[in-house]
């Protein structure tokens, strides 16, 4: 019996949780099944099939992710159930525990994701399917205590747009960095990507579907090269150079992968957008030292300052942790007058989670919840004043906007070239404008303040 056969007019529901990879890989999970006569269920609908893509940068991730499961387990009763990603590979036994999971998977075997979910729902095949005798574990996941990150090895190539716009082409997985926070390397393995000539020939694919916009995802993007031998500014320069695709973003660099050499490429190519998203994590030399980052204040503000004068109107966005260990209030303090003095349009703030198994449980400060979300909320507040004022720079001006489509009767979104979000109000969307590239005139802030109002210019 084929795959098809198995698969055919089955309904399936996704969810997925965690970063743009993530959202990215099970956009590539759906076209899979859906090659072999699998359709998305209606909201509401129940399903036949429930993948689940789990995170675990958190401990509040792990808590959402087991809520989801129970969920989907919950209202999808029969359905076969398979839960795959980060917390997956971390706590596979706990995850094969919860009631009606059928599957789990890690980062080596979401690769042949369709083998493992044939082989499972054929032996599930006899079987009552609301009465489980327990979720399928691979072998590498039931020893995954002694499973060695290097042992991680499988890459599954993804490029999808999903609901979206925008493709989002997946160029590396795994980190080497180890930093003393961050359980990903043990998530998802060492650094590993797959080869110049492949990822062009997907980038070409995409041009061919219409896309004209493409993200650069992985966990470590700026690493790329470490089993091919090829470097991250070569893949940049390789891309650039595919016809029909008019943008490209990438979706996060390191500072210190971030070269000289990138940014000025950048600054004068094709279809690379004036847009960087750059993690720094704290603005404490100190507390830097202690996550083991591999740059310091000084390289942090360098990169800030180079992009800022070739790309005078770039948007910057930048991680920041907050509250980890070793982060004193003089150490938070610092870090909150460093960025403020950088010209940095966006903060990604999200507050440090114990992680078991990491260095970092050795460090002895500890900073507690509340002094945490009083941290956030002083950096979010900066992070508003800082967007705002960007924003106004462009009030008044003609500028280039990639249009998203929009649920019918609602207003339509899309963003500059430099990652200005702008609105079309609803009487103005039209399904034929979503992914495309139109002339439009810069207005006031919307409502809640999120884009900027427009309208299309003849």
């Amino acid at each position: 019996m084929t795959d098809n056969t198995i698969f055919q007019g089955k309904k399936a529901a996704y969810f997925t949780l965690g970063c743009k990879l993530n959202f990215a890989e099970t956009s590539t999970f759906a076209e899979m099944l859906e090659r072999r006569g699998v359709v998305s269920a209606a909201k509401g609908e129940r399903a036949d099939i429930c993948l689940i893509n789990t995170c675990s940068v958190t401990e509040v991730a792990d808590h959402k992710c087991r809520q989801q499961i129970h969920k989907m387990v919950r209202n999808n009763p029969g359905a076969f159930v398979v839960v795959t990603g980060c917390y997956a590979q971390l706590e596979p036994e706990r995850i094969a525990a919860i009631e009606g999971v059928d599957l789990v998977l890690g980062s080596n075997e979401k690769a042949d994701l369709i083998k493992y979910l044939a082989e499972a729902w054929t032996e599930k095949s006899g079987e009552d399917m609301a009465h489980r005798t327990g979720a399928v574990v691979s072998e590498n996941l039931h020893r995954h205590h002694s499973v060695r990150t290097k042992d991680i090895k499988s890459f599954a190539p993804s490029c999808s747009r999903g609901n979206r716009t925008r493709y989002f082409l997946k160029v590396q997985d795994g980190c080497n960095y180890y930093c003393t926070y961050c359980t990903i390397p043990y998530a998802r393995g060492n650094s590993r990507n797959p080869s110049i000539e492949s990822l062009v020939a997907q980038a070409r694919e995409v041009a061919e579907r219409g896309g004209k916009e493409i993200v650069l995802t992985g966990v470590n993007v700026g690493d790329f090269g470490q089993t091919t031998g090829e470097t991250f500014i070569d893949l940049v320069k390789a891309l650039d150079n595919v016809d029909g695709i008019q943008r490209y973003r990438i979706s996060s660099i390191e500072p210190n992968l971030l070269t000289d050499e990138l940014i000025e490429y950048c600054a004068g190519s094709r279809a690379f957008m004036p847009h960087f998203h750059i993690p720094l994590q704290s603005g404490s030399d100190e507390v830097l030292r202690l996550m083991h980052r591999r740059y310091d204040k000084a390289l942090f503000r360098h990169k800030i300052e180079l992009v800022k004068s070739l790309m005078p109107e770039a948007f910057i966005g930048v991680d920041v942790m907050v509250g980890c260990r070793g982060e004193t209030p003089e150490c938070f303090e610092e870090c909150y007058s460093f960025i403020d003095s950088l010209d940095v349009q966006q903060l990604h703030v999200f507050p440090y989670s114990e992680r078991p198994g990491t260095a970092a449980l050795k460090i002895p400060y500890v900073v507690d919840d509340k002094e945490k979300k009083l941290r956030s909320h002083r950096l979010l507040e900066l992070s508003d004043r800082k967007t705002e004022a960007f924003y106004r720079n462009f009030i008044g001006r003609e500028m280039d906007v990639l249009m998203e489509k929009a649920p019918k009767g609602r207003a339509m979104h899309g963003f500059t070239g430099n990652y200005v979000r702008v609105e079309l109000p609803a009487d103005m969307a039209r399904d034929e404008y979503d992914n495309e590239i139109l002339r439009v005139r810069m207005g006031d802030f919307n409502n809640d303040r999120t884009a900027l109002q427009a309208v299309i210019l003849p």
